[in-house]
């Protein structure tokens, strides 16, 4: 994990390789729990019997599932014990370049890409992350991710 102990440092921070998380797997109940909470029951996802004769063999995850997992994935890897709070403020850019199928492990790629002073005393920071598949040479996501993190006056 990379951690940025005070806001100087976050500031100073651009270019930084966050480095790699460790692996996880997307099995068949995480799929189903997403198409659940989204309301997503597309055939490819969530009918392992239908999918089998589809043109992945097998069901894939949500391309928005692989998405979602960079906020956890992102915690393994960048750390800012000072800030008082830290927000999601959006992406630039999102891209599924290939599926996931069931059952593969998946595991992020991060670079803080960019840094700038919000205005507000916030700093807004740009992530380009990646989501790598396991067994391919292709991601998963490619994303670019904004995060806005705030400090106490005196951090």
């Amino acid at each position: 994990m990379t951690v940025f102990a005070s806001r100087a440092e976050l500031l100073a921070g651009a270019g930084t390789e966050l480095g790699t998380s460790a692996w996880t797997v997307i099995d068949q109940d995480r799929i189903d729990l997403f198409a659940d909470a989204t309301g997503d029951h597309q055939w490819i996802h969530v009918d392992p019997e239908r999918a089998a004769a589809g043109p992945f063999g097998r069901t894939i995850a949500h391309g928005y599932l692989s998405l979602s997992y960079l906020a956890g994935l992102l915690d393994q890897l960048l750390g800012v014990p000072t800030a008082s709070m830290g927000i999601n403020y959006g992406l630039d850019k999102v891209r599924f370049p290939t599926p996931v199928p069931v059952d593969s492990r998946v595991r992020c790629h991060a670079r803080l890409a960019e840094v700038v002073e919000t205005g507000d005393g916030g700093i807004q920071v740009g992530l380009d992350l990646t989501v790598e598949v396991d067994g391919t040479d292709r991601p998963a996501c490619v994303a670019r991710m904004l995060a806005r993190f705030y400090f106490a006056e005196d951090a």
